[in-house]
C-alpha cells in the first residue's frame, strides 16, 4: 500500500468518525430576544410602552428646596426652610371609550428630623372626559406669580368631574367632596369669629374657557352646599410687547371653602419675559370686606397685597424663584411675606 492510498484511508475513517459523534451532540436551545423598552410618541414626550403590554408610561416629578420667610413663620423666627420630594406616574393606553389615563403623584415633605412623611398629592382615572378620584380644582389654577391670593383651604378633594373639549373651548362640572377642606380662617391672617358647621361636605363646581392665540381665560363657579355659600372666579390672560398681562377678579357670598379671602377681590400681574431663561412678574391685588361675623358674612375691612416674582432657568429642568410681597390688612399688622426656592425637575 503506497503513501496517498494510505492517506485518503485515514482521512475517511475520521471522517467516519466525527460524523458518528456529531450525531449524538447536545445543540443548546438559542435565547428568546430581549424585549427593549419602546418609545410610545402618541402622548407626547417622555413615554414608553411597559414591556408586554400596550400601555404607555411616563415617570415624572422633582426635588424642591424652598426657604420661606414671613412674621413668626416657625414659632418667634421669621423664616422656615423644607424640601419636598415629588413622585409622579402617569399610564395611558388606547381603548374602546378613548384614551384611559391613571395618575399617582406621591408627595413627601421635610421640614425637620420628626417632620417627615409621604402622602397622596392625586391619584385619579380618568377615560372619554371622565374624572374620578384624588385631584386637584380648578381653584388651584391661579395667576403665574406668587403675590395674589384667589382660593383658599386646600384645592385637592375626592371629586367626580366631567369635562367637554372642542379645539380652544373647554366645558366642565364636577361634585367635590369637602371632607376636612374647611376649618375657617383666611390665607390674609384674618381671625374669623366663626366655625364652619359641618367637617364632610359637598361641592360643586362648573368651569368655561378658552384659548385662542394670544387670548386664554375661565370663569369658575363653586357652591358649598354645607356653608350655603358659593364663590366666582375669572381669570384672562393676554400675550402683550414682552410679556403676559394676567387679570382676574373673585366674589364671594360668604365665607367658605372655595374662596373666603373676602367678598370682592382683583388682581392683577404682568410676566416680563426677558429672555429665555429670565421672568419677572410683578403684581397687585385688592380685597374688600376681609372680616366675617360668626355666621360667616363678610361685614367690613380692607386689605392690599403687592410684590414680585422673579423666575430663573439656571440649566434644563433646573430652576430658582425668588418672591417678595407686602400686604397691608384694615385694622390689622402691615407684612412681608416671600421664599427662595430652587428645584430640579425630571
Amino acid at each position: 500500500m503506497n503513501f496517498k492510498v494510505l492517506a485518503a484511508s485515514s482521512v475517511a475513517a475520521l471522517s467516519f468518525a466525527s460524523a458518528s459523534y456529531a450525531a449524538d451532540a447536545i445543540v443548546a436551545a438559542q435565547p428568546e430576544p430581549m424585549e427593549y423598552v419602546r418609545v410610545c410618541d402618541a402622548f407626547g414626550a417622555g413615554f414608553f410602552y411597559i414591556p408586554g403590554s400596550e400601555t404607555c408610561l411616563k415617570i415624572g416629578g422633582y426635588v424642591r428646596f424652598q426657604t420661606d420667610f414671613g412674621r413668626d413663620l416657625s414659632g418667634r423666627s421669621d423664616w422656615n426652610a423644607f424640601t419636598r420630594a415629588q413622585l409622579e406616574l402617569d399610564a395611558r393606553s388606547d381603548t374602546e371609550l378613548g384614551t384611559l389615563r391613571g395618575f399617582i403623584g406621591l408627595r413627601g415633605n421635610s421640614d425637620n428630623s420628626t417632620s417627615r412623611g409621604v402622602n397622596v398629592d392625586q391619584a385619579f382615572i380618568e377615560v372619554g372626559g371622565l374624572k374620578v378620584g384624588f385631584f386637584y380644582s380648578w381653584w388651584d389654577d391661579d395667576l403665574s406669580g406668587e403675590t395674589d391670593i384667589l382660593s383658599s383651604n386646600t384645592t385637592q378633594y375626592n371629586a367626580i368631574r366631567y369635562t367637554y373639549t372642542s379645539g380652544a373651548f373647554f366645558a366642565g362640572v364636577a361634585v367635590e367632596e369637602l371632607e376636612s377642606a374647611y376649618a375657617g380662617g383666611s390665607n390674609l391672617g384674618v381671625a374669623y369669629g366663626f366655625v364652619p358647621k359641618a367637617n364632610n361636605n359637598v361641592g360643586i363646581s362648573g368651569a368655561v374657557g378658552i384659548s385662542e392665540g394670544a387670548i386664554r381665560g375661565n370663569l369658575i363657579g363653586s357652591y358649598d352646599i354645607d356653608q350655603e355659600n358659593g364663590a366666582l372666579r375669572a381669570i384672562a390672560y393676554a400675550d402683550i410687547g414682552p410679556g403676559t398681562l394676567g387679570l382676574s377678579a373673585a366674589w364671594a357670598s360668604g365665607a367658605n371653602a372655595y374662596y373666603d379671602e373676602s367678598e370682592w377681590t382683583v388682581a392683577g400681574e404682568y410676566a416680563i419675559k426677558l429672555n429665555d431663561k429670565f421672568t419677572v412678574t410683578p403684581a397687585a391685588q385688592y380685597l374688600w370686606k376681609v372680616q366675617t361675623n360668626r355666621v360667616g358674612d363678610f361685614v367690613g375691612g380692607d386689605a392690599w397685597r403687592a410684590g414680585v416674582t422673579v423666575d430663573y432657568q439656571l440649566a434644563t429642568n433646573l430652576s430658582a424663584k425668588v418672591t417678595a410681597n407686602y400686604q397691608d390688612i384694615d385694622n390689622g399688622p402691615e407684612s412681608w411675606t416671600g421664599f427662595f426656592r430652587l428645584q430640579r425637575a425630571f
